[in-house]
């Protein structure tokens, strides 16, 4: 990370000349590359990684309970998020702040909506993909995506059909356990890219992004950062510490994750590391891990989808003064506790911030007051989305009495550490 700042100061400069446009091209195509890596190793992983803990679930005492305290700890933390985001918007009032012209005021292509969510819920087919089709100067291009919320679905659908049929179905789930240890080991193949991933990442958004358009919205980005810093740095630490772990332990493990969530901006991406950081390093076992880690990276999103939009709402109320009443923030914590799952597969927090303002009638056109800034926002929040995600497994598996305490109390190469 420190070579890739290096690099993009550098090169933002100027100082390396004719060279510079090639070096950024480079950059931005090596740190795309790794991205498309990990992300091209989500479905298959997440797919076999959750039927086989189906299966493993059966031979955990009290599985429904860890499934249910699960939830119960994605919602608290994400109101716990949500309280922050509401109290720094309403005390430094950013929306009261902002030197951004009303004229780049507009709404986006793509906005959320509760139907949507409900209706993604439901795999459109076997492996969750979507074709969508643009028109580009070369001709009409057409794009592959996949919902990881509906891969996550299916998985379970056929991993618990799987387990009822008996012994029918001991051979489907023999070749699954097997096609996951062959992912995962593809999956090691892809980290140890990551330094040379994330050096380019970084250099990339600083060449591209730059800070200068933060001066117009210095407050909101403040505002915002302020709120991913206390949850990251203060909640989450507290949680660890009430449930007697060490925060230095915790994020020492959890780095790896959570600074390749910073420099690509995308949980879903970031998945695999999370899952491998979670069962290897924190200790959180493999069963419970594979079915907490996927669902927490489509659901689980503090920063995204519950300190941002939450500022962001109120920045928007402020900026066109417009009055928000108790009855108004009770709906910004209700959307983000509840909604987030409407982010699922996506990268950035438009839909979720759309979701936010439509149901709170807010002028949707507010988002594009914010979009020449979101991509340097969105790495501090994807960065606190990914901590979330293996945290929550973490805190639930040693309230549970199953987490390893002798891996999580160990270094990165498993050498135990006095606690």
């Amino acid at each position: 990370m420190a070579v890739g700042l290096a690099i993009g100061l550098i090169l933002r400069a100027g100082i390396a000349g004719p060279a510079t446009d090639g070096v950024g091209e480079a950059l931005h195509t090596v740190g795309q590359i790794f991205v498309q890596l990990l992300k091209a190793l989500v479905p298959p992983l997440v797919f076999t990684a959750i039927v086989a803990s189906i299966a493993a679930l059966r031979d955990i005492e009290n599985a429904a309970k860890l499934v249910l305290q699960t939830l119960l700890w994605f919602a608290a933390t994400a109101l716990i998020a949500v309280v922050i985001g509401i109290v720094l918007g309403l005390a430094i009032q950013p929306g009261l702040h902002a030197g951004v012209d009303i004229a780049s005021a507009r709404a986006p292509a793509t906005n959320g909506s509760w139907v949507d969510f409900l209706k993604s819920l439901v795999p459109a087919n076997f492996l969750g993909l979507t074709a969508s089709t643009s028109s580009e100067p070369g001709g009409l291009k057409t794009a592959l995506s996949f919902n990881v919320l509906q891969i996550i679905v299916a998985a379970i659908a056929i991993g618990a059909a799987a387990v009822r049929v008996g012994p029918a179905g001991e051979g489907f789930l023999a070749f699954n356990a097997s096609a996951l240890v062959i992912f995962r080991r593809l999956l090691r193949w892809v980290i140890a890219l990551t330094p040379i991933g994330s050096a380019a990442l970084i250099g990339d958004a600083v060449l591209r992004y730059g800070w200068e358009a933060l001066s117009a919205l210095g407050s909101f980005a403040g505002t915002v950062y302020l709120g991913l810093g206390l949850v990251l740095l203060a909640v989450y630490p507290l949680l660890l510490v009430a449930n007697g772990l060490s925060p230095l332990r915790f994020f020492a493990h959890a780095w790896p994750a959570i600074q390749l969530g910073f420099v690509s901006r995308s949980s879903v991406g970031t998945l695999p590391v999370t899952e491998d950081v979670t069962e290897r390093a924190l200790g959180v076992p493999r069963a419970y891990a594979a079915f907490a880690v996927p669902l927490g990276a489509t659901t689980k999103m503090d920063g995204c989808a519950a300190i941002y939009p939450a500022v962001a709402a109120i920045f928007v109320a402020q900026f066109y003064g417009l009055q928000l009443h108790l009855a108004d923030y009770g709906l910004i914590a209700f959307v983000s506790v509840i909604g987030s799952a409407a982010t699922a597969g996506l990268t950035g927090a438009t839909v979720m911030l759309t979701l936010t303002l439509s149901t709170l009638h807010l002028p949707l056109e507010g988002v594009g007051l914010l979009l020449a800034i979101d991509p340097i926002l969105d790495m501090g929040r994807t960065a606190v989305n990914v901590a979330g995600q293996a945290l929550v497994p973490t805190l639930v598996a040693k309230r549970a009495g199953i987490l390893d305490l002798e891996r999580f109390r160990s270094d990165a190469d498993g050498v135990p550490v006095p606690a």
